[in-house]
């Protein structure tokens, strides 16, 4: 089975939760590390096989293409969204010309992790199967999460399916913002700007929407806060 080698970078949004840090640039320019927020999910990718990425642009878009024009290791292309947001589901709707009709991956530009027992990518590489699946998403434990505000995100089943939270219950999984796709998953999509919500929820009727979970420690970035608590949790862990 071929694995994708082509990537979606979400790096259009205004990073309101991240003021003061993106008064002065966006979201995914912010460093953990010494290093900006979408080179990590870059370099991660690359780790992974991906060689070809599209980046979706708005806030303080030229700033970001300065900043990855400096990399010459992968081929880099841009969807402009000057002209007003998308949103997670139309901004790639607007980019689908770019995959070549091919699986490929969607990565939010504010999420990184430590690994645990196995790579994360290669585990969702190993249980990809785009006869079955529109979408399989990485899914991470609340226990090991970090910056993470919400309930859990997400029920899944012995075989992976995943499924909405009912009403009283509470789900121990988190999306960390990681997720393969079929270009089937965008057929007939709404107009304009929309969540990609709308679209899971298509496949989760249809069975079709997989979980794979992440065994090592999700660091959510979108506050300055969180940009402290990840830096101090890091150095820990070099310093271990």
């Amino acid at each position: 089975m071929s694995f994708p080698t082509r990537a979606m970078i979400m790096a259009a949004g205004l990073g309101t939760r991240m003021r003061p840090l993106t008064d002065t640039l966006p979201k995914p320019l912010v460093k953990v590390m010494g290093k900006a927020l979408i080179d990590h999910a870059i370099d991660r990718l690359i780790e992974a096989g991906v060689t070809h990425f599209v980046v979706n642009l708005h806030y303080k878009a030229e700033m970001i293409r300065e900043h990855l024009a400096a990399r010459k290791d992968v081929e880099i292309q841009y969807s402009d969204e000057s002209d007003g947001l998308l949103g997670t589901g139309g901004g790639v709707v607007k980019a689908m010309t770019y995959f070549k009709s091919e699986p490929f991956y969607i990565h939010n530009s504010d999420t990184i992790w430590v690994e645990g027992y196995g790579k994360a990518l290669d585990l969702m590489k190993a249980s990809w199967n785009p006869e079955t699946m529109d979408a399989l998403l990485l899914i991470v434990p609340l226990l090991h999460s970090m910056g993470y505000e919400g309930v859990g995100d997400f029920m899944m089943d012995s075989l992976g399916h995943l499924s909405r939270v009912p009403p009283g219950r509470v789900s121990p999984f988190a999306y960390p913002g990681v997720q393969i796709v079929h270009p089937r998953l965008f057929e007939n999509p709404p107009e304009g700007g929309f969540s990609t919500n709308v679209l899971w929820d298509r496949a989760i009727e249809k069975e079709r929407l997989y979980g794979v979970r992440m065994d090592g420690m999700w660091i959510h970035v979108g506050t300055p806060q969180a940009v402290a608590e990840a830096e101090a949790y890091l150095s820990d862990l070099v310093a271990a």
